[in-house]
């Protein structure tokens, strides 16, 4: 009879693991997470959050190079990078893909797609080991986006546009509008909006 008792609750322990939650995502005003945590960039440098924050603030966004989202937002992706560099908003790419680093989210295809898309222009593109900073920011979509001001307070959560499906049927670039507020030393208008796209692969 134990045994019968036993299974289901080994099981029902198994489940409450694997389907805790992530911390829920930080809020307006919240400063950067683990700022100072070191984390490798496709260069070979280890960057911490820090170091790259400039000036007006940082933009950190939560990518990889295979959800189809992500490819079909790249243009805008770097046009949002090129708003950052005007603004001297320094820029960090999260690649959180930790159940694909064996695959095509490894350390190697890092560096060939950030050459391909010229991030290492400007951004740093950086291996978020663990998903540890994913976890910490409550990031789950690629892409999401982090937007901090120059104190490093976040004044903007969420995607880079209205319209993740179809680039022609945009009506506001919430991203590129709130860096544009931010330079301007104005309250970011949309200070959150939702972000569509694949989940991030943490570990299982």
């Amino acid at each position: 009879m134990k045994k019968f008792i036993l299974i289901p609750v080994a099981l029902l322990a198994i489940s409450l693991v694997a389907f805790t939650p992530v911390s829920d995502p930080l809020k307006t005003g919240d400063a950067i997470p683990n700022e100072t945590l070191k984390m490798k960039d496709v260069s070979g440098k280890m960057i911490s959050l820090k170091e790259a924050l400039k000036e007006n603030g940082l933009l950190v966004m939560f990518s990889c190079n295979t959800c189809p989202y992500v490819l079909k937002n790249q243009s805008r992706t770097i046009e949002a990078m090129n708003y950052a560099r005007k603004f001297n908003v320094g820029v960090a790419i999260l690649n959180s893909n930790e159940d694909k680093r064996g695959d095509d989210d490894s350390f190697e295809e890092m560096k060939e797609y950030a050459k391909n898309q010229n991030y290492t222009d400007y951004a740093w593109y950086l291996v978020d080991e663990n998903s540890k900073q994913a976890d910490a920011f409550g990031a789950n979509r690629t892409p999401e986006c982090f937007l901090f001001n120059k104190q490093g307070k976040l004044v903007y959560h969420g995607a880079i546009d209205d319209n993740a499906g179809d680039a022609g049927a945009v009506t506001r670039k919430h991203l590129n509008v709130a860096m544009e507020e931010l330079y301007s030393g104005k309250e970011v208008t949309v200070k959150e909006s939702r972000s569509v796209g694949c989940t991030i692969k943490r570990k299982s």
